[in-house]
């Protein structure tokens, strides 16, 4: 298993070597490798088990040293860097040519962001190189958001796991780009649209699922649980399940249901809070996922502020009929 550890040094020396360390961000838990170097990227599409036609996102310590790998930042989404970095936020530009195509699937344009983590912006600047890191696991599943999650996961292909406890936003960055000087989303994410509206004007979402994507997480199908993970009105889904006898466990924004057991459900904020339900979404996925029921219940979120991105991970966890 991977050692778990706070030792910077330690992330640096093995990722100097071509190796691939897990890193703490604000939103979850990396699998992070030196990005100017294809055959380390290839390692972490190995290791994820993930398509080669899924960029990724490069990691920098700064807006500063982000121009060294990119051709030009137009100067809304600049504002937005200088606003938000580090931060929640991802940017789509035009990429240098010091980044390797294995990093953007071939695509023009590479996600850059700077992660608000303490640790992994300490290990950023002491590297000559950006990492590349999408989340530390297998591809398709949750995403970890504690050290605990990434060794469950990937602690038998990796050797280290940088240990900044648990996430404090807990879903992945919001990615943002242009086209035809129009401001777009492509995902949405930990940090609410509206945050980024305030500061540049009204935005297009464009955030959806394809087999050919543009920016990174796009896919139909991601963090999905291993169980069946239904979503729909609750109290019509447990009626129905109750009657044929199935084991379930039910994950809600609020509610508590009596005729359901105390382990086998979960409330993501009982205050109706989105910012802590994004908090504890992945964490409570797992726990389900991990319980003795067979069938997991959800419902959306309201659909505003960071429910919006809540639910865009709901969908596509859920099981496709």
């Amino acid at each position: 298993m991977a050692d778990i550890g706070k030792d910077i040094s330690q992330a640096k020396h093995l990722l100097d070597a071509g190796e691939l360390v897990s890193i703490p961000t604000e939103t979850v838990y990396g699998l992070a490798g030196n990005a100017l170097s294809s055959v380390a990227v290839a390692s972490i599409f190995e290791t994820k088990d993930r398509p080669s036609f899924d960029p990724l996102i490069i990691h920098v310590a700064s807006l500063l040293e982000a121009k060294n790998y990119v051709t030009d930042i137009p100067v809304s989404l600049n504002a937005l860097a200088e606003r938000f970095w580090p931060g929640p936020l991802t940017l789509l530009l035009p990429k240098n040519n010091n980044i390797p195509d294995i990093v953007t699937a071939g695509l023009e344009r590479v996600a850059v962001r700077v992660p608000d983590h303490p640790l992994t912006l300490e290990l950023l600047s002491q590297l000559a190189y950006p990492l590349a890191a999408p989340s530390a696991n297998p591809f398709g599943y949750i995403s970890p958001t504690s050290p605990q999650h990434v060794q469950a996961q990937l602690g038998e292909k990796i050797s280290y796991i940088l240990d900044g406890g648990k996430c404090k936003v807990g879903l992945e960055s919001t990615i943002v780009g242009m086209e035809d000087d129009e401001i777009i989303v492509y995902r949405l994410g930990g940090l609410d649209i509206s945050e980024i509206e305030e500061l540049v004007g009204p935005v297009t979402v464009k955030s959806y699922s394809t087999s050919n994507p543009q920016a990174p997480g796009l896919l139909e199908t991601h963090y999905s649980p291993s169980k069946p993970f239904l979503i729909g009105d609750l109290d019509e889904l447990i009626s129905k399940y109750l009657g044929q006898g199935d084991d379930f466990a039910v994950l809600s924004l609020d509610k508590s249901f009596s005729v359901v057991s105390g382990r086998n459900q979960i409330a993501l904020s009982p205050n109706s809070d989105l910012k802590e339900a994004a908090t504890h979404l992945f964490a409570a996925m797992r726990k389900l996922d991990e319980s003795n029921a067979t069938i997991i219940l959800a419902e959306l979120m309201p659909d505003t502020g960071l429910g919006r991105a809540i639910n865009d991970r709901l969908k596509r966890a859920a099981t496709k009929e």
